[in-house]
């Protein structure tokens, strides 16, 4: 008699947990409930016109990053050399194109190196002068331009990251022969 009370106990107190308001939250409803529809919409309205916004950036980016090589190559044929502000210009070039790569994923050069490395490699131009290094970031900013014109905001294009680590390092080796 006393182990069929106790069974009875323990079947009405199982029975009363299961009736229990769900503690995942201050209401006690679950925490999905919490954010009423119309809020969640206005959320996901908010997150999808924020993502076009960052995206037309990166390609006003990639659009001035081709501006700044076209200007810079075009002043190397004027002057035969640096002018006063090339240095400005590729400093301004370094800066648009980090930009882009830590748009796109890539957040630091030996980060990029490591990804980058098992994947098919974008063919890296080798100027040897300064005359051959401004036609390549030129051609090469187009090409990195091309690339990020080709993705969507929704994905992510390793071309485009090694592309851009290949402008970079020709905005580097100009650096150093100016």
């Amino acid at each position: 008699m006393f182990a069929a009370m106790l069974l009875l106990i323990a079947a009405g107190t199982g029975n009363a947990q299961t009736e229990l308001p769900d503690a995942s939250s201050r209401s006690g409803r679950p925490r999905g409930e919490d954010v009423p529809l119309g809020l969640k919409e206005m959320l996901a309205r908010q997150k999808v016109e924020r993502d076009k916004k960052d995206y037309e950036e990166l390609l006003d980016r990639g659009e001035e990053a081709l501006r700044l090589a076209k200007q810079l190559e075009t002043s190397f044929e004027q002057n035969k050399g640096f002018a006063s502000q090339d240095k400005a210009r590729l400093e301004s070039l370094e800066k648009v194109v980090t930009k882009i790569r830590k748009e796109l994923g890539a957040d630091d050069d030996s980060e990029a190196e490591d990804m980058t490395s098992s994947m098919q490699p974008v063919e890296e131009p080798k100027p040897s002068n300064v005359e051959e290094g401004f036609k390549y970031l030129q051609s090469t900013t187009v090409k990195l331009v091309d690339e990020l014109n080709k993705m969507t905001r929704f994905s992510i294009s390793v071309v485009a990251i090694q592309t851009s680590n290949n402008v970079l390092k020709l905005v580097r080796f100009l650096k150093l022969k100016k």
